[in-house]
């Protein structure tokens, strides 16, 4: 288990008893009729907010579930995903936010490895859990449905009418700041999705020394994040930020395609125009591309973060081009919460991902465990507040993972020398052509430099002689031409020889996960198939 009580410097430590949910309904008890989440459908004020909070607490009491235990929550982005997780939380039960793209067996292996005792799902995700139901042998206490498409059965109800159904709760669970508050599962990138467990205290420091001391988030802020509410990344930006300064959110139950998001920044949702928008840099590539691009001033953005995947500086310089505004890159983890190093709002090093967070420390370390100097590649470890407690259910992983109060990120990153840090790709993906690392990232931000150039993924492909060779997966802008040798060509003219990809093939898409990663381990299993 992994968890420092000491806080950060300048900040009092959390009290004993410190419920989440609860911190975040007494920061807003001054704003009763401000709203503060807007979906496709309805807005919600911080007064209803905090009512229908303790009514699905009171609820969730009242089906018998007793502390800690589990409450999957399957549901789009929209306003009743707050309410149901704080709801949870309030009531001292831990909500299992997942995944709304995974198939049924995903849902099952999640029922059966969390042991959830009740269920909150988005109607239209309603057949996908059912199935999951039908092959896991762990049984679900009740399922609560938000915006039914469908008759219910006997064992579910009806989202609204299981809130109206129950006084709000008088006051909240007593939890501590070390009880377990809530989970998520890790995006499954590199293969089986891992339980990460993390404390009520957790966001609170994320909050404080991201949200507030590095964003500086406004009261006045409309926030809307591409990242959705499951991600670690999208709980920060589209719930516990905003909450923790009394701001508005946009929440966007479908895709964030391109002309889904310009729908958000022009007003045309709600009628309130993002201030604060957060996104992935596989999105602004998408956005930077598309014909109906958003002319500078007919946004309100005032500030833009990306996460997920290192941004390219060529992108980030395009955007701040056209729309006037920075893109604040950062890297965070399901493991850490949120992101513990970054670049700032007003110093902004495009090509690196900045420098580490105040509250949060950093090392680089060799194969052998010790530091490595200045401008040679190391893994990258962490120590701070919001490390999760453990992954649920695997001693090994999590001693692999979390090390005497460090977290190992799996993540290779170069220190430079003005103390920022650029990414030099993920442990896993890392290339080793000739004897010589290559980092697929690097040769990927090359090729997307090419003006026919969408995205591109990197991985290893054995030759003839077994060894080692890089193999590019690209996706081409609408309309654009560009050969194979072309590409070979401009990469190599832009890095050393060694690194240029000696094949290339042209695809439609890239795999992805629901946050916008790519999935390189399923493209080299497509390789290794020989499809």
């Amino acid at each position: 288990m992994s968890t420092d009580l000491t806080p950060p410097q300048g900040l009092e430590p959390l009290p004993a008893q410190f419920n989440f949910a609860q911190h975040l309904l007494r920061e807003n008890t001054v704003r009763p009729d401000k709203a503060a989440f807007i979906d496709d459908f309805s807005t919600l004020t911080y007064g209803q907010l905090e009512d229908r909070i303790r009514r699905v607490a009171a609820g969730l009491r009242a089906l018998g579930l007793r502390r800690e235990e589990r409450v999957l929550l399957l549901m789009h982005d929209c306003n009743d995903w707050p309410v149901s997780f704080l709801g949870a939380m309030y009531a001292g039960l831990v909500p299992v936010a997942v995944n709304t793209l995974l198939t049924a067996d995903d849902y099952a292996y999640m029922l059966e490895h969390s042991r959830a005792q009740a269920v909150l799902v988005s109607g239209a995700l309603l057949p996908a859990l059912t199935a999951a139901m039908i092959k896991s042998d762990h049984e679900v206490t009740k399922v609560v449905v938000s915006r039914p498409v469908a008759p219910l059965h006997p064992a579910e109800v009806e989202f609204e009418a299981f809130v109206q159904a129950h006084q709000p709760l008088h006051k909240p669970a007593a939890t501590g700041p070390d009880d377990p508050g809530f989970w998520l599962y890790s995006s499954g990138s590199t293969g089986r999705p891992k339980g990460t467990v993390h404390s009520h205290g957790n966001p609170y420091w994320t909050c404080e020394l991201y949200g507030k001391a590095i964003l500086n988030l406004r009261e006045s802020d409309v926030c809307f994040s591409a990242a959705k509410l499951f991600f670690a990344y999208g709980l920060g930006n589209a719930l516990t930020f905003p909450m923790a300064v009394g701001s508005t959110t946009i929440l966007m139950a479908e895709r964030p395609t391109p002309d889904a998001t310009f729908k958000r920044w022009l007003g045309n949702v709600g009628g309130k125009k993002p201030t604060v928008f957060y996104g992935a840099p596989t999105g602004f590539a998408g956005m930077l591309a598309h014909p109906n691009l958003p002319k500078r001033s007919d946004v309100a953005l005032r500030l833009v973060s990306s996460a997920g995947e290192a941004l390219p500086a060529d992108l980030g310089e395009r955007f701040h081009a056209h729309f006037g505004v920075h893109i604040v890159d950062g890297i965070g983890s399901t493991e850490m919460l949120h992101i513990f190093l970054s670049n700032l709002p007003d110093k902004v090093r495009y090509g690196t991902t900045g420098w580490p967070v105040p509250g949060y420390s950093v090392e680089l370390r060799g194969e052998d465990g010790a530091p490595v100097p200045d401008g040679e590649q190391g893994d990258l470890y962490i120590h701070g507040p919001s490390a999760a407690m453990m992954y649920w259910g695997n001693r090994a992983k999590t001693r692999e993972t979390f090390q005497g109060g460090w977290t190992k990120s799996g993540d290779k990153y170069i220190r430079n020398a003005d103390g920022s840090y650029t990414y030099g790709g993920r442990s896993d993906d890392m290339l080793k052509v000739s004897g010589i690392y290559v980092s697929p990232f690097e040769v990927e931000a090359t090729l997307v430099q090419h003006t026919s150039v969408l995205e591109a993924a990197v991985i290893g492909v054995p030759d003839g002689e077994g060894l080692t060779k890089t193999k590019a997966f690209v996706v081409l802008k609408p309309g654009a031409v560009a050969s194979v040798d072309e590409l070979k060509a401009f990469v190599k003219d832009k890095l050393a020889p060694y690194k240029y990809p000696r094949q290339i093939e042209f695809v439609q898409e890239l795999p992805k996960t629901a946050t916008g990663k790519i999935q390189r381990f399923k493209l080299r299993d497509q390789e290794s198939a020989g499809t």
